[in-house]
């Protein structure tokens, strides 16, 4: 395990020294952020307020359940629609960085206006995708779930480089899901997202805010000072917001470098060719 988490911090360092150079590229995941939680709230607050949020029993009415499906599918489609653009944006500017380019906030905004027609038919796809796991999920109690779980991570998997070849080749979303496909069998990367475990360094980055939040609460129950309590606790959820931030732009420009090392068996620009081999589980 240790090991692993020192091979992981290798590959953060190497995806760290690209973000240093670029640190407006914190900006895409920021902008992503905001934007999805106001995705949710236009669409959690109309479903709260007239009860439409709760899922339809078997025996619903059809245009009960083809109501609360469709608002599901648009909620999906807005969601992966926002994501999908302000990723497609910080993988084509660490794509540009890696290449030996001056890429900016807007160079990244550009590429993916510039590709508005392939991002909502790959959010169309993702909210279908999306959408028949839920209906699964919601149809077979354990069983569904366990079973919408599996394929959920069969399509992560598949789909892993799926916007970079958006990005760099231009393709639609099946070829883009048959090109990803193709990119990590070549390499034996079919096991990359369990292999790279950036989540299990963040959660040991994370720890820090949990001790802010316990001393918070030491301050709140003990010593009765609420002042002191709430400037704990803001540290920690600002220190959390900073930590996600950096965590999902280290995650894209590493998900561009195995893209580019997978398309040309080249490393780029500050990647050894040995951690993005290594990254993969050779057979």
């Amino acid at each position: 395990m240790f090991g692993k988490i020192s091979y992981t911090w290798d590959l953060m360092g190497a995806s760290w020294n690209v973000l240093r150079k670029d640190k407006a590229l914190v900006l895409f995941p920021l902008f992503s952020g905001i934007s999805c939680l106001v995705v949710m709230a236009s669409f959690a607050v109309p479903a709260l307020i007239t009860g439409a949020w709760h899922p339809p029993a078997r025996g619903a009415q059809p245009a009960q359940q083809i109501a609360y499906y469709g608002m599901l599918f648009a909620f999906y489609f807005c969601n992966y629609f926002v994501i999908t653009f302000f990723n497609v944006g910080i993988i084509a500017c660490a794509i540009e960085r890696m290449q030996g380019g001056e890429p900016t906030f807007e160079f990244g905004i550009q590429a993916a206006a510039s590709r508005l027609p392939l991002i909502i038919g790959w959010s169309l796809v993702s909210a279908t995708v999306g959408l028949i796991l839920r209906v699964i999920e919601d149809r077979s109690d354990k069983v569904g779930e366990l079973v919408a779980g599996l394929l959920g991570m069969a399509w992560t998997i598949v789909t892993y480089l799926a916007v970079p070849v958006l990005v760099v080749e231009r393709k639609g979303p099946f070829l883009a899901i048959k090109e990803s496909g193709q990119l990590l069998r070549k390499t034996w990367g079919e096991q990359i997202v369990g292999n790279f475990s950036f989540g299990i360094v963040f959660f040991l980055l994370g720890i820090p805010a949990l001790l802010l939040v316990v001393a918070g609460g030491y301050f709140a129950v003990i010593m009765q000072s609420v002042a002191a309590a709430v400037v704990f606790i803001s540290l920690a959820v600002a220190y959390i917001v900073v930590l996600s931030l950096v965590q999902s732009a280290l995650q894209a420009i590493f998900q561009a470098a195995v893209y580019l090392y997978a398309r040309d068996r080249q490393a780029p620009a500050g990647f050894p060719v040995a951690l993005l081999r290594g990254s993969m589980a050779q057979r």
